[in-house]
């Protein structure tokens, strides 16, 4: 999914417009609006965080966070019930409703705006996205985009580079690329679906149906069950990363497995787009020590005569890169 706006009967990019949703009632809003929003729904949990401020000075914020009431087969309606819960409490604590909203949503999004796929909640398949914005934020000027496009813009600008590409590791991989300073491939022309890079033809299924996909051997998820293989037995992520740091076998060999595949993947993007920056974000990826080290380590074993390994770096925002590319994104928005 590219970059979209919604304002009124005026985008700003191509719209992905829908029909009417049957999942919430319309939000009350508040008169005063003020600052921005920025909103980052994941797999498991959604954050969200409200600014104002003047550029370079005191900035005031409220946050939240939100995890999924229910299982990741649930439908929509309990989860975006829950969510409209959330951002009534937060609005609440603002004091008065946002001037402009931003969103990074990792599902995938037809034309018409209509959830056509999202491994992470498959119960959100056929919803329609904008109405349900809509309804939650009547009076803002409101735009959503792909989290992965939008974490890549909010790393590039921290790193202050025009060329990144950005890979980011948590319940799926998420992904983007940064060329000349805009994202690719553009606005209406959908996302950099870096999850989806064939990086083994033989290897597991992924959760999109295909087989060898990045996001099924290197995910959160996905390590997780590697490591229980590996054990013989259940694995947390903090027993995860208490046996890499402790240098357990398993724990190795389950993350090895997934650094090799990530740096499979940012080589191969780095043979197209030659970026200055190849960065890793993502919660799973933040909390495991030496992760980056090690991808980095697998990268440079790849390397080529005459084209060297992609310089890769962990993420200035670790796993916040979305939601500051949500909020980036939400302070682009004109302003009525």
């Amino acid at each position: 999914m590219g970059l979209a706006t919604a304002q009124g009967s005026t985008p700003q990019a191509p719209t992905q417009a829908v029909a009417p949703t049957q999942a919430v009632a319309p939000a009350q809003a508040p008169t005063a609006a003020r600052g921005v929003l920025g909103i980052d729904i994941g797999g498991t949990k959604v954050a969200l965080r409200a600014e104002d401020g003047p550029p370079g000075g005191p900035v005031r914020t409220e946050e939240a966070v939100l995890r999924w009431p229910g299982a990741r087969v649930a439908g929509a309606y309990a989860d975006w019930t829950a969510l409209a819960g959330t951002v009534a409490d937060l609005r609440e604590r603002w004091e008065g409703d946002f001037a402009a909203v931003g969103v990074a949503v990792p599902a995938t999004v037809g034309p018409d705006g209509r959830v056509l796929a999202w491994p992470g909640r498959p119960g959100w398949r056929g919803f329609d996205l904008l109405p349900a914005l809509r309804r939650l934020f009547p009076t803002a000027a409101l735009a959503w985009a792909d989290d992965g496009d939008l974490a890549a813009l909010a790393e590039a600008v921290h790193a202050g580079s025009g060329n990144v590409v950005y890979l980011g590791v948590g319940t799926g991989i998420g992904g983007g690329v940064v060329h000349e300073g805009a994202p690719l491939p553009g606005p209406g022309r959908g996302s950099c679906e870096a999850g989806h890079v064939i990086v083994d033809r033989s290897g597991p299924v992924c959760d999109c149906g295909r087989r060898g996909c990045l996001q099924a051997t290197a995910s959160g998820p996905a390590t997780l069950r590697r490591a229980e293989l590996l054990l013989g037995a259940p694995v947390e992520y903090a027993e995860l990363r208490t046996g890499l740091a402790e240098g357990a076998p398993w724990a190795v060999e389950a993350v090895e497995e997934t650094c090799a595949a990530l740096a499979a993947a940012a080589v191969s993007l780095g043979e197209l787009f030659h970026p200055e920056l190849t960065v890793l974000g993502g919660g799973f990826a933040e909390g495991l020590p030496g992760f980056t080290a090690r991808v980095e380590a697998h990268a440079a074993a790849l390397a080529r005569p005459g084209v060297p390994a992609p310089v890769i770096r962990p993420a200035v925002l670790g796993g916040l890169s979305s939601l500051h590319g949500a909020l980036a994104l939400a302070r682009l928005q004109p302003v009525s």
